[in-house]
């Protein structure tokens, strides 16, 4: 203990300040250490998880060592990390969901993530601060407080990479998805064979559009109602484009119109959206090579070609 406060107190040059930090990581230890022997004991003494151990046998006896007891742990964290606020706690789900984390849990261990990356991150830096004597106390609290930074904006900007990096998947196989399913419903499929066949066709070169093509169909077997199931896609994927297409089907289903006919429209539709889109980033390419002309092509241009006639010049007048 007394090396403990010691090396905070040489770290940070204020007793005061030492003594306080040291008092927060120990109150910070307690809890979780006693956090942890509850859930240990309530896992021990838990009747139904033994009857469970009882009834399966032993093939479960790993199941500590592999990454769902991780998110046991996450989600038995949850109420201590979630944030207070139904309406943060929807968008937060919802982007979860863009990126493709579907899971019960997958709130819990986002939240829970992001606290220990907040509280561990400035723990990192304390200590290896420690080997750097040279910085004052200062600059060892801006450290900390970038720490903190990082801890908070880290898990929101990955989450945001690849919520595009899944969205840009899901567009790039959406204009095949959509030929295969207008050819699908005129061979005379109806609207589940149609994406149970689309979902099996574009497996291999789509397989995140193909997952969520099976799961609207799987959820129709189940019984949910068809336009459900299709809003349900659009939630999932939040692409504009899905949406649009579940909105036509919705109608079409509603009005009882021709399937066939009202993929085919929204599959012109949807061509002649990309083919402008594709006419629009042509047209923004020569204002793009401005920059890369003037900064990189035009300066090596002048040397070669002014080059050696300024040199001349100046060989004249030395003379």
């Amino acid at each position: 203990m007394d090396y403990l406060i010691g090396l905070l107190d040489s770290t940070l040059q204020d007793k005061q300040a030492a003594g306080w930090i040291f008092v927060a990581l120990m109150g910070i230890t307690v809890f979780c250490v006693g956090l942890a022997m509850v859930f240990l004991v309530s896992n021990i003494f838990n009747p139904v998880r033994n009857r469970l151990k009882s009834v399966v046998g032993s093939g479960q006896e790993d199941e500590a060592s592999n990454p769902g007891s991780v998110v046991m742990l996450a989600g038995k964290l949850a109420p201590f990390v979630l944030p207070r606020k139904e309406g943060e706690r929807g968008r937060t789900r919802e982007r979860l969901m863009h990126a493709g984390f579907r899971g019960d849990n997958a709130l819990a261990t986002f939240y829970a993530i992001k606290t220990l990356l907040i509280i561990g991150l400035p723990l990192l830096v304390l200590l290896i601060v420690n080997w750097i004597p040279s910085l004052t106390s200062a600059q060892t609290l801006q450290a900390g407080a970038v720490a903190v930074l990082i801890g908070v904006g880290a898990p929101n900007y990955v989450l945001g990479k690849l919520i595009q990096r899944r969205k840009r998947l899901l567009y790039n196989g959406f204009p095949d998805a959509l030929d295969l399913l207008v050819v699908c419903t005129e061979a005379g499929f109806g609207l589940k064979p149609a994406l149970q066949r689309v979902a099996d066709e574009i497996s291999v070169g789509h397989p995140e559009l193909a997952q969520e093509f099976a799961l609207v169909n799987a959820e129709m077997r189940a019984g949910v109602d068809r336009a459900d199931a299709l809003h349900n896609l659009a939630d999932r994927t939040g692409l504009d484009e899905i949406a649009g297409l579940v909105t036509l089907l919705s109608q079409s289903l509603r009005f009882g119109n021709s399937i066939a006919d009202s993929l085919r429209i929204y599959s012109e539709e949807f061509r002649d959206k990309r083919m402008q889109k594709a006419e629009e980033e042509a047209g923004k390419i020569s204002t793009k090579l401005i920059f890369p002309l003037v900064l990189c092509m035009f300066p090596a241009f002048f040397v070669v070609a002014i080059g050696p006639a300024v040199i001349g010049l100046l060989d004249h007048f030395k003379g």
